[in-house]
């Protein structure tokens, strides 16, 4: 398996300054606000986004002192919206810890997402960075899109393969897309290679939920068990989705019925969890993102052979094969 180690190889120093300057970024005269600020920086995950923006530039020419704004600027994004998620999703733990919500509730917890937002998009201004502007505003837009619209799928449960599909590219796959498309840009003036960057990270974004929804019904952490928190939040996701576009209709009406009246019933996420097992939604959903995860590596391909493509192409394969 790809270790993370190996991966940042070609990039260590790139990482190592970016420490002090995004904790620079997460700080506030208030002292609440610096506070919440500063429990986030000490309960931040592998930042695999900024990886991506690193990577990405050296690939076409190399880094530099735009490419860490470049990387600020989708942590920052990231972080904000990691915040407001768990608010909208009532969640009380993020990463083996409790979320702001938990420890400081919905209001202030709103406002931190908003206000590190906001740095963002300052340090961008600041920086006169307009197309990195462009790029962060249109992932927000898309983020914000894929949220509603998975709220509203929730609610009517009727999901299909294309609606899917679209949900996770926007609200995912639309950062990591960025993430590649900003680090081209900290590098290179040029739309195509941009956007192509961004084609290959989107690719690599639906790969990485996908991922994510698999875990959902996998043996997995401490105890061992699946979480199934997808079904008690009533989001049909590929595995089950496959499950429904192969049942008959008795079938999948039986199943819509018990994900949207007794969803909280730990009898009926087990016996659910089961079906998706028994039924081959896990083996489908992994085809359909080794695909997606085959085709950003094709695309990759498509550059000079290099350092930073190589471990581009193992970051691909880390995030088909992580185990969390």
């Amino acid at each position: 398996m790809t270790t993370i180690t190996k991966i940042k190889a070609p990039i260590e120093q790139e990482l190592h300054d970016f420490e002090p300057y995004f904790k620079k970024s997460l700080q506030s005269d208030i002292p609440l606000l610096a506070t919440v600020l500063n429990f986030l920086y000490r309960t931040k995950g592998k930042q695999l986004r900024p990886m991506f923006v690193f990577l990405s530039a050296k690939l076409h020419g190399g880094t530099n002192e735009s490419s860490k704004l470049a990387a600020c600027s989708v942590e920052l994004l990231h972080t904000a919206t990691l915040v407001h998620d768990d608010v909208v999703d009532e969640s009380y733990e993020r990463r083996g810890s409790f979320s702001v919500k938990a420890l400081w509730k919905n209001k202030l917890a709103v406002l931190v997402g908003d206000y590190i937002l906001a740095r963002g998009l300052l340090l961008q201004l600041e920086s006169k960075k307009y197309n990195f502007l462009h790029l962060i505003s249109r992932a927000v837009q898309d983020m914000a899109e894929g949220e509603i619209l998975q709220m509203k799928k929730s609610r009517k449960l009727d999901i299909d393969d294309e609606t899917y599909f679209e949900i996770i590219r926007k609200k995912t796959a639309s950062l990591i897309a960025t993430s590649m498309a900003i680090g081209a840009a900290s590098a290179v003036d040029d739309e195509v290679i941009i956007e192509k960057m961004y084609s290959i990270g989107q690719d690599a974004g639906i790969a990485f939920q996908i991922k994510d929804d698999i875990f959902d019904y996998q043996s997995k952490g401490l105890l061992g068990k699946p979480t199934g928190n997808d079904i008690k939040e009533k989001k049909i996701t590929l595995p089950l989705l496959h499950v429904l576009n192969e049942a008959d209709r008795s079938e999948r009406k039986r199943i819509l019925r018990l994900i949207k009246r007794k969803n909280n019933s730990s009898a009926v996420v087990k016996e659910l969890i089961q079906l998706v097992t028994e039924k081959g939604g896990l083996e489908y959903a992994e085809q359909k993102m080794n695909e997606f995860k085959d085709r950003a590596i094709a695309g990759l391909k498509e550059f000079p052979d290099c350092e930073a493509r190589e471990s581009l192409i193992e970051l691909m394969n880390y995030i088909a094969t992580r185990k969390k």
